[in-house]
């Protein structure tokens, strides 16, 4: 009968202890077990590596963390109904926030019920429960700053979201304070908890590069979400890093021998696509929406404009014999004046997107300012003070600002043409006090 050393047991008793068996009788009956299955394996002419590796197999390593579960589940009370709040409200939640997003993508009734339900469920009861299932089967406090940050964070981020998608106050700050949790505190705690369960340093190096990639793509999200400048850089950046470099190296490392392919390389790869393709997909949907939107509001916009051209031109006509028509002449050429203005900058748009809005609101200011006090100068104040709202330029297009990233092609558009109506407007209306002044 072959004996094992003590620096085998040494070794089989740490393996074990890394599964996270927190009950001491529970976790010596294993180690019993193991010992003997190994010292079985090794009257069959195995060396004490071959043996372990056979048993390991043999036995399913993972079995031993659900051997724990199993028992838990027998003996504590608490540790059941916990479970059992995590299966059914993970699933209910899930259930409910995936539906509240397809019907607000397709504008079906019943999204936001469903999405604050969706997201109080899984705030407020499946995250509690499985960080208290979590605690329990490990007693790890090395990992609870990783069970908290995960948990916080993702609370907050679904949060977040939901107050963004409902308009309501206090997004920003969420989505903000989620970020900053994942960044500082989940991803540095889930890289530490992988570098001290391998020992092999190019492995380590994947790690570091993973989280690295990680954490600034999740930085461009948030970057992204909050409408920052950067968040592209962020965005591509981690995604080089993690799908070019850090997934590769890490598929070599660890299937480079591998003659047949393992279920952890399907899943990786599975779960690379679940967390990108669906992204792609959303966000495309998103600018198609966004981009639809303006175009047939763009399209009225310019419909209207033409329509103002004419009545204004009929207007004018049936005043051509009136002492007041020389006055509304020159306040049509004024108008026409800005008017041409404000195409040359939708022009600078469409060409060079996207266009600085502080050089856009400079110019076009200038030029409505001057237009302004013409106008104050020609009609009654209480009449000017009517239409004045109509030709502020900051409510069209950004003010001055320290740092402004540009206004984009089609809210700009819609923005210029909006305010073309609004000069319209503004003109119309006077052209009548004009007429009305004997």
């Amino acid at each position: 009968m072959h004996e094992l050393t003590k620096n085998n047991v040494e070794r089989i008793t740490n393996d074990v202890r890394k599964q996270e068996i927190i009950f001491s009788h529970l976790a010596e009956d294993l180690i019993d077990h193991i010992c003997c299955d190994v010292e079985e394996e090794m009257e069959n002419g195995l060396t004490f590596n071959e043996a372990y590796t056979r048993v390991k197999q043999k036995f399913g390593w993972r079995r031993l963390k659900e051997i724990q579960e199993e028992t838990l589940y027998a003996i504590d009370t608490n540790y059941k109904f916990m479970k059992n709040t995590m299966k059914i409200s993970g699933v209910i939640g899930t259930i409910l926030y995936g539906f509240a997003a397809l019907f607000k993508i397709q504008h079906w009734a019943g999204a936001s019920i469903m999405l604050t339900l969706g997201a109080l469920i899984l705030v407020f009861a499946f995250m509690p429960s499985a960080l208290g299932v979590m605690w329990k089967e490990t007693h790890n406090r090395n990992k609870l700053v990783l069970f908290i940050s995960a948990f916080l964070s993702a609370g907050l981020f679904i949060t977040g979201v939901l107050f963004k998608i409902q308009h309501w106050n206090g997004s920003r700050i969420i989505l903000v304070l989620a970020g900053i949790i994942v960044v500082l505190l989940f991803l540095p705690s889930l890289l530490a908890a992988g570098l001290k369960q391998t020992e092999n340093k190019s492995k380590k190096a994947v790690y570091i590069l993973g989280a690295a990639g990680v954490m600034t793509f999740f930085t461009g999200f948030i970057f992204k979400i909050m409408h920052w400048p950067g968040s592209g850089i962020f965005l591509t950046g981690g995604l080089i890093i993690i799908f070019f470099i850090a997934l590769p190296f890490y598929t070599w490392l660890t299937w480079s021998d591998e003659k047949l392919i393992k279920p952890e390389f399907i899943f990786l790869i599975a779960g690379s696509l679940s967390i990108i393709l669906p992204a792609t997909l959303l966000n495309l949907n998103l600018q198609r929406s966004f981009d639809q939107g303006f175009i047939n509001n763009l399209d009225e916009q310019r419909a209207l404009y033409n329509q103002m051209l004419q009545n204004k031109s009929q207007y004018l006509a049936s005043y051509n014999d009136s002492s007041s028509f020389q006055s509304m002449l020159q306040l049509d050429m004024r108008t026409n004046g800005l008017l041409i203005v404000i195409t040359s900058m939708e022009d600078k748009i469409a060409d060079n997107p996207p266009v600085s809005g502080m050089v856009l609101s400079d110019e076009l200011g200038n030029a409505m300012s001057d237009y302004r006090s013409y106008l104050s100068s020609v009609i009654p104040q209480d009449s000017y003070d009517n239409i004045s709202n109509l030709l502020d330029v900051s409510g069209y297009l950004p003010v001055r600002e320290s740092v402004n990233p540009g206004i984009p092609v089609m809210p700009g558009l819609h923005s210029l043409a909006v305010l073309k109506n609004g000069v319209l407007t503004a003109e119309i209306f006077s052209l009548r006090k004009l007429a009305e002044i004997k």
